[in-house]
C-alpha cells in the first residue's frame, strides 16, 4: 500500500493500474487520480458511508480493486484497517466496509462466517458468484452486493443486492451512468464522471428499464456446428450438480468448427459426463472432457480463459486426459 500513496500523492494526475488478465495476458494502463475520487464519492454516497467510518483493506492495491479502497478512505475519511491479502482474511472488531473476491467469502463462510456479520456493507467483484455462495449469504444481516465493472471504470458503475427484501438478480447502475447494446448484445456503458467516451465491453448482458444483467463475455461464445454456446451459461447449469473446479472452454475441431471441452482439477471424468449428459441441452455438452492438476486461474481467481483454451487445444488428441 506505502508504494500505491506516494504514487498517489505525487505531482502526476496519473496512477497506474493493471488489469486482472482474465481473457488475455494483464495490461497496464494509467487512468486520473480525479476519476477515480469520483467513483469512491460515487460509491460511498450511494452506500451511505460518511466521515470516521472503517473501511477493511484485505485485497492487493496492485489492482484496481485495492486501490479503490483506499481512494474511497481517502475521499470519505474512513479509518483504513490493512491486513495482508490472504484468502481467508483475518481482523478484529466491526468495519463499515469491504471488498473480496469470492474466494475470500467462501473461505470466511466456512470457517469464520461470524466475520462476515462485523461488516456493515461487503462487496464482492473480481469473479462469478457462485449461486450456492448466493443462496448462503442470502439471510446475513448486513448489506451484502455484488459489483460490475472493469478496470476501464475505476472498479464498479453498477451493484447488485445479494441478500435482504431488495436481493436482485439485475444490476442497478449508478446515477449518472447510461447503458446500451451493440448489435451483438454486448453492453454499452457511459459513465464520464469514470471514463472518458463510450466504453463498449465484451459482456452480453440483458437491458430492461436501466437494470441490467450479464449472461456471458463475447470472448466466451463457443460456435460448434453452427449453435452458439456461451461459457459462463453452461458453467452456471452445472454448478449445483459439480461439485469439483471445472472451467468450461472450446477446442477447434474439424467437423464442428469448435467443440466444448470441460476441463476439471481431478476427479471422475466418466461421473462429469454423465452429469452433463443429464442438465445441459444436447448441443451444449462437452465433447471432450480433460482431467489437470490446477485449474489455470488468474492471480484474482477468474478463469483464465486463454490458457485454459491452449490447455484444451494441446491436449486434443487425449480427450480424455
Amino acid at each position: 500500500m506505502e508504494r500505491f500513496l506516494e504514487e498517489w500523492n505525487n505531482d502526476s494526475p496519473y496512477v497506474e493500474v493493471k488489469t486482472s488478465g482474465s481473457t488475455g495476458e494483464p495490461k497496464r494502463m494509467r487512468v486520473e487520480k480525479r476519476r477515480m475520487m469520483n467513483s469512491a464519492r460515487i460509491t460511498c454516497n450511494f452506500l451511505g458511508l460518511k466521515h470516521g467510518d472503517t473501511a477493511l483493506l484485505c485485497l492487493s492495491t496492485d489492482y484496481i480493486a485495492g486501490k479503490m479502497m483506499v481512494v474511497r478512505a481517502l475521499e470519505r475519511g474512513m479509518k483504513l484497517v490493512t491486513i495482508e491479502p490472504n484468502g481467508c482474511p483475518e481482523w478484529e472488531g466491526m468495519v463499515d466496509l469491504a471488498a473480496m473476491v469470492p474466494l475470500q467469502v467462501w473461505n470466511l463462510l466456512h470457517q469464520h462466517p461470524s466475520r462476515l456479520r462485523q461488516i456493515r456493507h461487503l462487496l464482492i467483484g473480481g469473479g462469478a458468484i457462485d449461486e450456492r455462495l448466493e443462496e448462503a449469504l442470502k439471510d446475513f444481516p448486513n448489506a451484502i452486493w455484488s459489483t460490475y465493472g472493469m478496470t476501464e471504470t475505476l472498479s464498479h458503475i453498477a451493484l447488485r443486492r445479494l441478500n435482504g427484501p431488495t436481493a436482485s438478480s439485475w444490476y442497478t447502475p449508478f446515477e449518472g451512468v447510461t447503458l446500451s447494446q451493440t448489435e451483438e448484445g454486448c453492453l454499452v456503458i457511459e459513465a464520464p464522471a469514470v471514463h472518458d467516451g463510450k466504453l463498449v465491453t465484451n459482456d452480453i448482458a440483458e437491458l430492461s428499464t436501466q437494470q441490467f444483467r450479464i449472461l456471458g463475455r463475447k470472448d466466451n461464445v463457443i460456435c460448434s456446428g453452427g449453435v452458439k454456446i456461451q461459457m459462463e451459461e453452461v458453467e452456471r447449469m452445472l454448478r449445483p450438480h459439480l461439485s469439483i473446479p471445472y472451467i468450461i472452454t472450446r477446442a477447434r475441431d474439424e467437423r464442428l468448427g469448435e467443440t466444448v471441452v470441460l476441463l476439471m482439477e481431478g476427479g471422475n471424468l466418466d461421473e462429469a459426463k454423465t452429469v452433463c449428459q443429464r442438465v445441459l441441452p444436447k448441443y451444449w455438452q462437452p465433447h471432450r472432457f480433460l482431467s489437470v492438476d490446477r485449474l489455470p486461474l488468474t492471480e484474482t481467481g477468474k478463469p483464465a480463459r486463454a490458457e485454459a483454451e491452449r490447455l484444451a487445444q494441446k491436449n486434443g488428441d487425449h480427450p480424455h486426459g
